[in-house]
């Protein structure tokens, strides 16, 4: 199930608070497909020399390195655009995580959610038995913000 990249359409008020947390990636995708590409190609013309000097068992090592490398960039292609989307809206806190191919959408009373900093600075939104991880894509810096905006906005 793929999540759409714009706010909820719920019909209501504006949100009072929203908030896009995504990775940060310096690379497009296809700039990175082509370092790739350059690589495997790179690899395997160095695996047909060793074959043509007659090292052949060069050559099949090569392959697997080349195909090691495309799952790795087929693996990074894949959680290149996770996402979080956290909005508040009167007494409804709505969450939405994007990652890999999966997306969930959580929602939450406002009142009634706490947050809370677990160990290694994680920040957990808890409601009614429900727990949920925010803020895995930022920095140290960034989540301690998110924490103080996510907890006077909530009043905890």
């Amino acid at each position: 199930m793929e999540c759409p990249q714009q706010p909820f359409k719920v019909p209501g008020p504006v949100p009072e608070f929203s908030v896009l947390l995504k990775r940060n990636c310096s690379s497009s995708p296809a700039g990175l497909a082509l370092v790739f590409a350059c690589l495997a190609v790179v690899t395997l013309a160095i695996g047909a020399g060793f074959a043509v000097m007659g090292a052949w068992l060069v050559l099949p090592f090569a392959g697997l390195e080349a195909l090691v490398l495309a799952g790795a960039y087929l693996i990074h292609a894949r959680h290149a655009a996770d996402y979080e989307r956290i909005e508040l809206s009167g007494r409804r806190l709505r969450i939405e995580v994007a990652s890999g191919m999966q997306c969930l959408r959580y929602e939450m009373d406002s009142r009634c959610s706490r947050l809370n900093i677990a160990r290694g600075a994680r920040l957990m939104l808890r409601d009614r038995g429900t727990e949920l991880e925010v803020g895995r894509h930022l920095d140290d810096t960034a989540r301690a913000r998110l924490a103080d905006e996510l907890k006077t906005r909530l009043g905890n």
